[in-house]
């Protein structure tokens, strides 16, 4: 069943693939109408078809890349695991491989007939179908599981912190196709986080049988004599078994798996991104820092116009904050509050809501009118594009500290200050304000561990709808 899935999923995409390569190739040297592509059969033996072979060639050439690479990313898989906007990143991925060394392949063999016209729509085509018929599937297949078609039903066992987290990420994601039955625990009774605890470790096949369990997740593997056993029992039973690894808390570390011999092996190392991707990140946040102080001017002065009615003092805030490696920098942003607001903190200090060493207030009354519509569209960070141009900051990154803030910070918080600080971040997309401030670093930290430069697309995406929406900001 799975490998029609899967074969289904490359025969679609491949469709998508020849209508997005052939349809261009026909507009550049014929005039079609709409009419005349539901008619292609009759009307082909009257159309002018130059160098069709060659042209074939080179998308067979570029179609197979696109499908291996797209096979490499696990797009043909029957599960839908991945999120809408990171199956689109991937798709664009392989999109820009298969097409780039497409490219590479017409210079080297010298293809003069092939026009760069028809190439560029040849790849914005096949992105978008690629990704239209993508996302239409998703969109059903993920209904479908809402609904529980086919959905798996598991036990977690080991109620613990990771227990707990394991079933907060599945009742997250419904898409996932998992209903957590309940916990097998040797110390807890009753419910946890609202699912019931059904028995103890040695309760195991009872429960599997009373709740006809098809796969069971094992959260707290450090009994090494209840986990073997486990799986094995699973293993007799014919249900499926997984298991977190214990290092699951070592969030700042990237795993890889390997083999000494016959003996697997989960290998812990610190991810450093590439000098190069360095270079890339910064050149775009250049361009496109730069890119928005011209088009965003008329904004820029209509804002710095409403803050001088409103109220007395000076249009910009510039305060310093740390930057990479704790260098201290000239922080902007349009003022949002009462001119010597800093003075009157100290008044305020009882009804901070935070619980870390920043302070964050729902509704404080140092911020003016203006300033708190300001905030509400996050448009007083607008004036940051000039510490981005500058190079102080980056598009996206953790958000610069102020130093009394950093003298607060425990030891693994300052990791924190490896990299530029950013005008957005996950914990703005997360819930901005309302995100605390321990989840707040780990987001941090998670970001620090796991960047990309698509990584950061996705997030600059998911701010927009985050900003547009307003959700947590005050």
């Amino acid at each position: 069943m799975k490998l029609k899935i899967r074969l289904t999923f490359v025969a679609a995409d491949a469709v998508c693939l020849l209508i997005s390569f052939f349809v261009p190739y026909l507009l550049r040297y014929n005039r079609l109408t709409m009419g005349d592509f539901f008619r292609l059969p009759f009307v082909l033996p009257e159309l002018w078809l130059p160098d069709l072979a060659l042209y074939s060639l080179i998308y067979l050439f570029w179609g197979v890349l696109f499908l291996v690479r797209m096979h490499h990313y696990g797009l043909f898989s029957p599960t839908p695991h991945l999120p809408y906007l990171d199956e689109i990143f991937q798709v664009l991925k392989a999109a820009l491989f298969s097409a780039v060394l497409s490219a590479g392949a017409v210079f080297f063999f010298q293809v003069k007939i092939y026009s760069r016209l028809v190439f560029v729509a040849n790849f914005a085509a096949g992105v978008v179908l690629v990704t239209l018929w993508r996302s239409a599937k998703k969109s059903v297949v993920r209904r479908a599981v809402r609904d529980g078609k086919d959905n798996r039903k598991v036990l977690i066992a080991g109620a613990g912190r990771v227990g707990r987290l394991l079933a907060g990420e599945i009742g997250s994601n419904p898409y996932l196709g998992l209903e957590v039955a309940g916990f097998l625990d040797d110390h807890r009774t009753g419910e946890v986080d609202s699912l019931p605890v059904l028995g103890k470790w040695a309760d195991l096949e009872a429960v599997v049988r009373r709740h006809f369990i098809n796969e069971v997740l094992i959260s707290n593997p450090s009994d090494r004599f209840s986990v073997s056993r486990v799986i094995k029992d699973c293993q007799r039973m014919g249900v499926g078994v997984r298991l977190v690894p214990n290092l699951i808390s070592l969030t700042t570390e990237e795993v890889e798996a390997g083999f000494i011999g016959r003996v697997p092996l989960l290998g812990y190392h610190r991810h450093r991104p590439h000098a190069s991707e360095l270079a890339l990140k910064r050149a775009f946040d250049f361009i496109v820092a730069s890119f928005l102080l011209i088009i965003l001017s008329p904004l820029l002065a209509a804002i710095a116009l409403l803050i001088k009615l409103d109220s007395r003092g000076p249009v910009l805030y510039v305060s310093d904050r740390c930057g990479k490696d704790g260098r201290v920098f000239k922080f902007l942003k349009f003022r949002s509050m009462v001119a010597g607001a800093d003075k009157l903190l100290s008044r305020l200090k009882d009804r901070d809501e935070t619980d870390g060493p920043i302070f964050k207030m729902r509704r404080d009354p140092r911020v003016t009118r203006v300033g708190r519509w300001l905030r509400r569209f996050s448009l007083d960070e607008l004036p940051q594009l000039v510490n981005v141009v500058k190079g102080d900051m980056s598009l996206v990154g953790p958000r610069p500290p102020t130093p009394e803030e950093v003298k607060k910070y425990a030891y693994w918080q300052l990791r924190r200050l490896e990299i530029r600080p950013g005008i957005t971040c996950i914990w703005q997309v997360k819930g901005r304000s309302d995100v605390s401030f321990r989840r707040w670093m780990k987001y941090d930290l998670f970001y620090i561990e796991n960047w990309s430069f698509w990584l950061d697309l996705k997030i600059i995406f998911q701010t927009i709808g985050a900003v547009i929406s307003g959700r947590g900001a005050y």
